[in-house]
């Protein structure tokens, strides 16, 4: 953990920031069971701190297991507890199962339906984990809850701040823009500061079986990586049909329902060959006509992003007062941040690009970082709509 504040606080801290020693220190360790969260169970064992390792069951074991590459599955539960044995701390397992149907799928679910494209890893850390099982890790008598997350918690002068990673390739403050503050003073990532090659060869030193484990890589629930199975049996209805629309008006096709597509998308559009038109993409969708609009690439090309249910990261009240400050911008996880500035009027608050861009999607993450110091968090929102 970073702290910037250590040349004005003389007295000693632990390497989770605390005044006392490790041993003195609990911390409940999220484990997915994945290589990263158990070295960073692991690692703070070795240190020392009284470590309590907590599994989530958020899902039917038996669908899960299907899928090598699916975090929190069967596999994963067991993996999660013979790390806890190995090292001699306490792990539980909770049953989670109906809060993540509720926090987490059925919030998929009607996003598809609404014409957006969710992201369920944000909505996950929102609800269960940074909600739910905090509390637990309180109740528990914590001082703070670890993740394997990798982004860093920097002690600033006026608080805790969420950085980006160093390693860039698996930064993750996108999944985490909508920690709060209060959070995030609770929160500790110690491996944060570490590149996933790193993190491997701790855990090969370390003796963890899962050392060579392959990281996470589909939706936990959607282990067959078909999403829209998933969508049809928690809304029998999902697929009803409707138009396909060029953008001028005209009825190019039909679809047989708005979850099967996204803003952008280009192929299986379900329009009749001959058309005669250049290369069509997904501009708009219309749930509440069952419409799908379609047009040329250059439609696609947007500079303003609406956003809603902004959480705000940055130094003082977000409001007015950010109204023409300068920040960087990602709209999707893997792509790097662009200049950009807030605008915020009454009734709103939207993002101006620098520089017009496509792939702007309702239902995705807006993150917002510092003009100034790249690594910075200051927050994120949902997207509403752009223009």
């Amino acid at each position: 953990m970073i702290d910037k504040t250590k040349n004005m606080n003389p007295k000693k801290v632990n390497s989770l920031g605390f005044a006392k020693n490790p041993a003195d220190t609990r911390v409940v360790v999220a484990m997915s069971g994945g290589v990263d969260s158990s070295v960073c169970a692991a690692m703070l064992a070795k240190e020392g701190y009284d470590v309590i390792g907590i599994t989530l069951q958020l899902y039917d074991h038996g669908a899960a297991i299907k899928s090598a590459k699916a975090c929190c599955a069967g596999q994963d539960i067991y993996d999660a507890k013979r790390t806890a044995e190995k090292l001699g701390f306490p792990h539980y397992v909770l049953d989670y199962e109906s809060k993540f149907n509720e926090g987490v799928m059925q919030d998929f679910a009607n996003t598809y339906l609404k014409g957006s494209t969710p992201i369920p890893c944000v909505r996950c850390n929102q609800t269960v984990k940074f909600r739910d099982l905090l509390q637990v890790a309180r109740d528990l008598g914590a001082d703070c809850m670890a993740t394997g997350h990798y982004v860093q918690r920097v002690e600033g002068i006026d608080g805790a701040e969420l950085h980006r990673a160093i390693d860039p390739t698996k930064d993750q403050s996108y999944f985490l823009f909508a920690t709060t503050q209060e959070q995030l003073d609770f929160l500790r990532f110690p491996l944060g500061g570490k590149t996933k090659p790193e993190t491997r060869k701790m855990a090969v030193e370390l003796g963890l079986a899962v050392a060579s484990k392959p990281d996470s890589q589909d939706i936990c629930f959607v282990p067959t990586g078909k999403y829209t199975d998933v969508i049809k049996k928690l809304r029998p209805d999902a697929d009803d049909p409707g138009d396909i629309l060029h953008v001028d008006g005209r009825v190019l096709g039909t679809h047989n329902g708005v979850m099967h597509y996204t803003v952008g998308q280009r192929r299986g559009l379900g329009i009749p060959d001959g058309s005669g038109l250049d290369p069509l993409f997904v501009l708009r969708i219309d749930a509440d006509k069952k419409q799908v609009i379609v047009g040329p690439r250059k439609k696609l090309v947007k500079s303003r992003i609406y956003i809603k249910d902004v959480n705000w990261l940055g130094d003082g009240a977000f409001g007015p007062t950010v109204d023409g400050k300068a920040v960087s911008v990602k709209i999707r996880s893997m792509k790097p941040p662009v200049p950009a500035k807030f605008v915020a009027e009454k009734d709103e608050t939207y993002i101006e690009l620098d520089e017009a861009m496509e792939g702007i999607s309702p239902g995705q993450a807006c993150v917002f970082y510092d003009a100034d110091d790249a690594s910075r968090t200051l927050g994120g929102g949902w997207i509403s709509r752009s223009e």
